[in-house]
């Protein structure tokens, strides 16, 4: 058998008509066969006709079920299972419900599904693993539904809130990013003060002819150079820390919101199990009450005895309608957590790939600051260079000895 195929079940077309290419056939839990496409991620109940645009069964609705996600389409019908971390087999009790089938009357051994998180899975034995979402792309949508265990402490951590826990991890990332070209700028503006007071230096001012010329220009350049390095300060503050500062402001308190509607959608679900459990466990009692006053008709017959059956009898389908109606409502609430976390967690795999590129864009207008910021520098200092260039000291002498001569006669010996 080919990966992600399974047997078809009692009742249900042959599966050993070759399906058209890109195009699989799985089981959900209640036992109904679909269609995926693995190019498109189109579901469908139909089985797919070979022939374009032509179905195989025009007597079947097409259902617009959503792309597989780990397993499970966004509905919340499953697909395959996910990772079994934290799972536990439920056993059969021997009754015809199903958790996790919204038609009780159907019969499905529970010892084919298992529990993660109070949510329903086919077994791993009896589905082989399908194909994911993103199957190169080690998406969030794919990896993330069980929880796992906190290595600081004895409990357990969701897999949500693992990833609402990065975002917010790289948002203080981000921050202290921030903080560090802060850090950068006071560094740039304490240089360029110190630059500017230095070429105000009188020092070696009295320096005279072509190398005084040079000297001053190197004072010069010191002031030139500091008003390079402020404005390269400037810059880093409006083009670099600022955008930082200023992305998604409200980040932390939209994440807080996201966390808190999923967290409440899970509860919801676990509430739902529990009703589901408590109705089972009722409806096993009234059955074993009615089994009860059954057997005790047998033995004895009165109108008294007939009067409880009928009494059992009605508290047992009573009891199989509350199951029904509680197993729908979890039905319900799985399939909206499933839904909000596909959603979710594929809109936080969006946000964290936004927010690398806008930091990767900001570092890379820094490094491009950076090289213009040099080259200006570069440009303080040529002027110096050629002036050190025409540096002559002969000239210098001549124009200084024009300057200063006290007489050009040279003293003669004295005669006897």
């Amino acid at each position: 058998m080919k990966p992600g195929m399974v047997p078809p079940p009692p009742g249900e077309e042959s599966q050993t008509v070759v399906l058209p290419p890109g195009w699989q056939s799985y089981l959900s839990p209640q036992g109904r066969r679909y269609y995926v496409n693995t190019t498109t991620n189109e579901t469908t109940w139909e089985r797919p006709s070979s022939s374009p645009g032509i179905p195989a069964s025009p007597g079947l609705h097409r259902s617009p079920l959503p792309p597989t996600v780990n397993g499970y389409h966004a509905s919340g019908t499953p697909a395959h299972p996910p990772e079994t971390a934290h799972m536990s087999v439920r056993k059969s009790t021997g009754d015809p419900q199903n958790l996790g089938s919204s038609s009780p009357g159907k019969k499905h051994s529970k010892e084919n599904t298992i529990t993660i998180n109070c949510v329903t899975f086919p077994h791993p034995d009896t589905m082989p693993e399908q194909q994911l979402l993103k199957p190169t792309e080690w998406s969030y949508c794919d990896y993330f539904w069980a929880d796992k265990k906190d290595p600081q402490g004895n409990g357990t951590v969701a897999g949500f809130e693992l990833l609402l826990q990065k975002q917010l991890k790289g948002k203080q990332m981000q921050k202290e990013m921030s903080e560090f070209i802060r850090e950068r700028i006071k560094i740039e503006e304490d240089y360029a003060k110190n630059l500017a007071k230095l070429s105000q230096n009188s020092l070696a001012a009295q320096e005279e002819g072509s190398l005084g010329e040079a000297w001053a220009q190197v004072k010069k350049s010191l002031a030139d150079e500091a008003e390079v390095h402020l404005k390269f300060s400037s810059k880093l503050h409006s083009e670099v820390e600022k955008p930082l500062m200023n992305f998604r402001e409200n980040f932390k308190k939209d994440m807080k919101k996201c966390d808190h509607h999923i967290a409440d959608l899970r509860k919801q679900l676990a509430s739902r199990y529990v009703a589901v459990e408590k109705a089972r466990k009722a409806l096993t009692e009234r059955q074993r009450d009615l089994e009860m006053k059954t057997q005790q008709l047998e033995i004895k017959l009165s109108n008294k005895t007939e009067e409880d059956i009928k009494k059992a009898r009605r508290k047992s389908t009573q009891a199989g309608d509350d199951l029904m109606r509680c197993v729908d409502l979890y039905n319900q609430a799985q399939s909206k957590w499933f839904e909000e976390m596909v959603t979710t967690t594929l809109e936080l795999e969006r946000l964290e790939v936004e927010r690398v590129e806008m930091i990767r864009q900001h570092l890379c207008q820094y490094t491009q600051l950076r090289h213009e910021t040099d080259m200006f520098n570069q440009s303080t200092v040529e002027p110096v260079d050629q002036l050190l260039r025409k540096v002559d000291p002969a000239k210098d002498r001549e124009l200084w000895v024009r300057e200063h001569k006290t007489g050009n006669i040279r003293p003669v010996d004295m005669e006897i």
